[in-house]
């Protein structure tokens, strides 16, 4: 009987069945190797975007709680400075003073000889002395005449002449006499005094020098100063001024004392602003009593400041400084960067006092990076853990 050489169909089924499953392997195969190619991706596009995301530390603005001060180049300067001039001419006879020279109220310092001054005085008293018998002539011509005019022996027009004729002599009486009195205040300057109890910083003339009278451009003869207690002129800038109030309490200090500050008070300010330093020009007056602090010395002025709302300070690193202007990087909501313009009051090395831009509340960023815009996404970082 002839061999059956069809396939029964059982082994087809299974012919089938292993088809199928060989297809749905290779798609598992499939689908699993594009899952696993979107995940990489996926995980790339994170990694990318966490790269591309800056992480920053972020702080609050620190105050200061303890009294707030103002450290500034100052200028001593004597309480009261006269520059002695001579009112007359002539030579200096002699000076009785040198620099140095602790002096008194109208103590003398030097006299000046004035020969042409004293030939105008004598004059001048001659002068006075001729208007004088001029004026008792004509006072006895008219005391004759008023005797005369009941008798109708002279006219009313001769008493009246010889009465205005009297006047005009008394009045040359009284011109030659002021004559006299100006000449004579002007001899006591031949005397040159001390205006005022102090110390004779300056002088710049000898005996037999020429003396001329009110030369204001030539050098002071003498120069007094009162040194018992100094003034003290700083510039304090415009931001600060409204912070320092007369009264306040301040302490100097010279190089050549270092270890050692002398109080001070401020007594006056100009209430302007410089426009060329933006500066308000403010006084101060130290005690000298020792004498130990020199009149045009310079110093280092320390002033409290009041303050009724402590400053806010941000660490130098914390400034951008680019076209648009001093601003500082701020976290804003949804953890985006937000530029703040600032203005400095004051630069104190590591650290920046801010005047205006900022609040307490702000997330400044402690050390910006490169290319911070408005807007952008930071990741914050964690703050170290405390060391226990």
């Amino acid at each position: 009987m002839p061999r059956d050489t069809a396939r029964p169909p059982s082994s087809l089924r299974k012919l089938r069945l292993f088809g199928l499953f060989a297809a749905m392997a290779a798609i598992a195969v499939v689908v699993t190797g594009i899952g696993s190619r979107e995940r990489s991706s996926a995980r790339l596009r994170e990694w990318t975007e966490a790269q591309a995301t800056p992480t920053v530390a972020v702080a609050a603005p620190r105050t200061h709680t303890q009294s707030p001060f103002l450290n500034l180049p100052g200028r001593l300067e004597a309480f009261a400075r006269a520059p002695i001039y001579a009112r007359v001419s002539g030579y200096l006879k002699a000076w009785n003073v040198d620099i140095g020279t602790q002096v008194k109220t109208g103590q003398l310092l030097a006299e000046i000889e004035a020969p042409d001054l004293d030939q105008q005085l004598l004059q001048a008293r001659a002068d006075l002395l001729n208007a004088q018998a001029a004026a008792q002539l004509a006072e006895a011509t008219l005391k004759r005449r008023q005797s005369l005019i009941e008798a109708n022996i002279v006219s009313k027009q001769d008493l009246d002449e010889k009465a205005a004729d009297l006047a005009i002599k008394q009045a040359a009486v009284k011109s030659n006499q002021a004559n006299v009195d100006r000449l004579e205040a002007l001899a006591g300057y031949k005397k040159v005094l001390a205006p005022f109890d102090g110390v004779v910083t300056a002088r710049d003339t000898d005996v037999g020098a020429l003396i001329n009278s009110g030369s204001s451009s030539a050098p002071a003869m003498f120069v007094v100063s009162d040194l018992s207690k100094l003034r003290v002129y700083v510039n304090v800038p415009q931001s600060f001024a409204p912070a320092i109030k007369v009264g306040a309490k301040a302490n100097v200090t010279v190089p050549e004392y270092p270890d050692r500050s002398f109080p001070a008070t401020v007594e006056a300010a100009s209430q302007a602003v410089d426009v060329q330093t933006g500066t308000t020009r403010m006084q101060l007056i130290v005690a000298n009593e020792g004498g130990l602090l020199l009149a045009g010395a310079y110093a280092n002025v320390r002033i409290n400041l009041s303050r009724p709302v402590q400053p806010l300070h941000v660490p130098a690193s914390a400034l951008l400084f680019d076209q648009a202007g001093l601003r500082v990087a701020t976290v804003g909501p949804g953890d985006k960067v937000l530029l703040k313009a600032v203005t400095i009051a004051r630069d104190l090395g590591n650290e920046i006092e801010i005047a205006t831009g900022l609040t307490a509340d702000d997330r400044i960023i402690l050390t910006p990076p490169d290319g911070l815009v408005d807007g952008m996404p930071v990741r914050i970082a964690k703050p170290p853990p405390a060391v226990r």
